[in-house]
């Protein structure tokens, strides 16, 4: 299994359009050892098609920085398809840059597709002609093989894990209402038929539990939630705002956050991605990088690229 990370950064990227804090000004201005980051985005294959985990904002530029996932030949891409792990803007908002009339599958529980689908007029253009876009639905807990539109298996496997957390807060407590919570927020294990190692991808994680743990352990290499810092972190840039617990994000510091949540496990290459620009892991020079490297994580940059 091929895996690339075509972007690192949480929503907004780094540095972020409307934020002037010192991380951000200090990427523009090259004043520190860093380097800017687009949205979170990652590429899978073991073969031929390759498939995205999420769509990103910034995905057309991923793509066309990515010679695997640009076109072979007048309108065949190598992208079968899309598993979408949430509802989240900066997680879905590229399925609309894929709307050229081009066949593809899109994974998704049932609750996000119905949210995606039937309660926003703009992924309608994803439906334009019979057969542009595939919807699947996935079932947390259940294993599936991914596939191309026309229906052929690659040889990765896919197990959805469901996740604590809600839905997005432009869905609203009324609509959230009529969907199942635990299709919400969701972690990939993916791994090959054709041998190789485990995939964990999980960008998003509000908190864990033993089994989730235990999951972890049993993974080769770990794209996990790397956010925010400090669980205060935006109160203390911004003065007012909400924690990162409340948005759904474990913080890496602190009692209780990943770095001592997550201390015990011994078979994963760590390595922390959806990065808000706030973060000061982003400077490698920073007392806060130097904790997370002594724990045993690195801190993803765009353009990685792993083979399992």
């Amino acid at each position: 299994m091929w895996i690339k990370i075509l972007g690192s950064a949480a929503g907004g990227g780094f540095p972020q359009w409307n934020c002037g804090c010192v991380l951000c000004r200090g990427v523009r201005e090259r004043k520190l050892s860093t380097s800017a980051r687009t949205q979170c985005q990652v590429a899978i294959s073991s073969g031929e098609d390759w498939f995205l985990l999420n769509a990103s904002p910034d995905l057309r530029a991923q793509i066309e920085g990515t010679a695997e996932l640009q076109p072979r030949a007048a309108r065949q891409s190598p992208i079968a398809g899309v598993l979408v792990t949430g509802g989240d803007l900066d997680q879905v908002l590229g399925l609309l840059l894929l709307r050229e009339l081009h066949p593809i599958r899109i994974y998704a529980t049932a609750s996000v597709r119905r949210l995606l689908r039937n309660h926003n007029t703009f992924f309608k253009m994803l439906s334009q002609e019979p057969g542009q876009s595939l919807w699947t639905d996935i079932t947390p807990g259940v294993s599936f093989a991914l596939a191309s539109p026309a229906g052929s298996s690659s040889a990765l496997v896919c197990r959805p894990m469901a996740l604590q957390g809600g839905f997005p807060a432009y869905v609203g407590e009324r609509r959230a209402s009529t969907l199942l919570a635990g299709q919400a927020v969701l972690g990939l294990v993916i791994e090959s038929n054709h041998g190789g190692g485990r995939l964990a991808y999980f960008p998003v994680v509000a908190d864990l539990d033993a089994n989730l743990t235990t999951v972890l352990n049993s993974c080769d290499l770990l794209l996990f939630d790397g956010t925010f810092w400090t669980d205060d972190e935006l109160i203390r840039i911004q003065g007012a705002g909400r924690t990162a617990r409340q948005m759904g994000h474990l913080p890496i510091s602190g009692p209780g956050g990943s770095l001592e949540r997550l201390s015990q496990l011994q078979r994963p290459r760590k390595i922390f991605v959806h990065i808000n620009n706030t973060n000061p892991i982003l400077d490698l020079n920073s007392l806060e990088c130097q904790e997370v490297r002594n724990a045993g994580w690195e801190v993803a940059e765009d353009g990685w690229e792993f083979k399992l």
